[in-house]
């Protein structure tokens, strides 16, 4: 855990510990609990020095099929001049542990933990970690939805210390959301923003929809509705999507439970695929 946001570390349990963990992958959802995010599961790939990755989603047919999500831990000197090998994809960077220097098209910036940066499709980028630490964030990759008429978004920066949450009507401000792009911006074919529950804060009905979604629990902990199963999760743990799969939420701690959501948006479902 490092300030608000948990990181995982990797490393392996003992041979003497038992085998308990809450793993699940069903027709509707997966969840990948924190306990599983171990060095063994972890990918490397060409172009990237000193940088290791848990993959925690990818398009599978049948599945979730519109973006890939990793958790990138880049070791001091580490990062990448090239990262990006699709020229199609866009991109969502989320800083949760360290700091790591971004370049965009030239022009240089500081992402420390809450550093939040949208890449557009075939923007000219690389990273780096100049520190003496690691630093961990999140990539979330789509490949960009081009639809006539409407412009291409530009790649930005920020930090979720800058944003004011969005409280979602009659709660009281028990839930709220963290948005970065305005939702009525059709350039946009997906939106990663920050879900805020306070104690006891709910999704108080089983939202079933077509947006497909990966929720990462930055903070706190909750008994989360998926399909007809209800299943406790906690920081550091993923759950996985598809469309229509019914949710809904309880957040069962002491403090607030958090979660990094991606969903697909602003475009017509294909109907070839």
């Amino acid at each position: 855990m490092s300030g608000n946001y948990f990181a995982p570390t990797g490393g392996h349990p003992g041979q003497t510990e038992v085998m308990t963990d809450r793993a699940v992958f069903k027709t509707a959802y997966a969840v990948i609990p924190k306990g599983v995010m171990r060095d063994i599961v972890t990918s490397v790939f060409p172009h990237w020095t000193d940088t290791r990755a848990w993959i925690i989603a990818r398009p599978l047919s049948g599945f979730a099929e519109t973006f890939s999500h990793y958790i990138m831990e880049v070791a001091p000197g580490g990062g990448s001049d090239t990262p990006e090998p699709d020229a199609e994809a866009e991109g969502v960077l989320f800083v949760v542990a360290g700091q790591i220097d971004l370049t965009i098209e030239g022009q240089a910036h500081v992402l420390s933990e809450g550093g939040y940066a949208f890449l557009a499709p075939g923007a000219d980028w690389a990273v780096t970690n100049t520190t003496s630490a690691n630093a961990t964030f999140h990539w979330i990759r789509k490949a960009y939805e081009v639809a006539q008429g409407v412009s291409v978004p530009e790649s930005f920066v920020s930090n979720e210390s800058d944003m004011v949450p969005n409280v979602m009507p009659d709660t009281n401000g028990a839930w709220s959301t963290t948005r970065f792009v305005d939702p009525a911006d059709l350039r946009h074919d997906m939106h990663v923003t920050i879900v805020n529950f306070e104690p006891g804060g709910s999704i108080p009905f089983a939202e079933t929809h077509v947006m497909e979604h990966g929720l990462y629990v930055l903070e706190g902990k909750a008994v989360y509705r998926l399909n007809d199963d209800w299943v406790e999760v906690e920081a550091g743990d993923y759950m996985w999507l598809r469309a229509f799969c019914p949710q809904a939420c309880v957040a069962a701690g002491p403090g607030r439970f958090r979660y990094l959501l991606y969903k697909d948006v602003n475009r017509h479902p294909k109907l070839k695929l």
